[in-house]
């Protein structure tokens, strides 16, 4: 049987752009040697040379040239979209833990109210926030404001944003999702998923996220207000809606 041997050979080194070889570092890694560049955040200037103080992704703008850490806490930008969890229901407000340094804001002026209704929040409103969002609910939001101290206010005025409801949430670090047109995506099999720029990512049966006329809420019933006359036409409408979408 005749076999193939191939003797060791010194291998040719492959001569990689700059920008290629160094758009990932790790602390020490020298970056560049040009003096034209202003120092960022992640670097540090050691014999005129610019070397890596974190472990990340390089980033240039014009001279300016910084690092992203690839494991860091979400730093928010006005804009972005992002899922948190409500930690706790203050006077006219909620926290809202989004994977920052500090916790987020969302207002109950931030919100819309079931019905989509567009008013002045009263003291009967304030009073109903936990039947709107109570502790530990998933929502999806969007940054609205940055404050002087980082921490980030929130609104869900769009029926694209609100409480969210069956689904699995996946956290990966915010470095690996980029500031894209849009955060919403349908996948083929079935499901769809959000993608927080906080690296929080949500994924939910498109069947069963649908948004109604609550504007993007779903209000939280115990199993006592299934008695509520209100709530007893609520469930029947909405029953019967799914059976007449079910028969086509």
């Amino acid at each position: 049987m005749a076999v193939d041997i191939r003797l060791a050979t010194a291998r040719k080194r492959v001569s990689l752009p700059a920008e290629v070889t160094k758009h990932l570092v790790s602390p020490g890694d020298t970056i560049t040697t040009d003096t034209g560049f202003m120092r960022g955040h992640g670097t540090y200037m050691e014999d005129e040379k610019l070397i890596a103080s974190v472990a990340g992704a390089v980033e240039r703008v014009n001279k300016l040239i910084c690092v992203k850490p690839l494991q860091t806490r979400y730093n928010g930008e006005v804009g972005d979209v992002v899922v948190g969890r409500i930690t706790e229901v203050q006077q006219k407000r909620w926290k809202v833990e989004t994977n920052s340094r500090l916790d987020s804001v969302l207002l109950l002026s931030s919100v819309n109210l079931p019905g989509g209704e567009l008013r002045r929040r009263s003291a009967e409103d304030e009073l109903m926030m936990r039947d709107y969002l109570q502790e530990g609910d998933l929502i999806s939001a969007e940054v609205q404001a940055v404050f002087a101290d980082g921490a980030l206010s929130l609104h869900t005025r769009s029926l694209k944003y609100g409480k969210l409801g069956q689904g699995t949430l996946v956290q990966v670090s915010p470095s690996l999702v980029k500031r894209r047109k849009t955060h919403f995506h349908n996948l083929p099999c079935g499901a769809a998923i959000i993608l927080g720029n906080n690296g929080y990512i949500w994924i939910y049966p498109i069947a069963e996220q649908k948004e109604d006329e609550a504007g993007g809420f779903v209000t939280n019933f115990e199993i006592k207000d299934i008695l509520k006359p209100e709530i007893m036409e609520e469930i029947v409408m909405e029953t019967r809606q799914r059976l007449i979408d079910q028969e086509g």
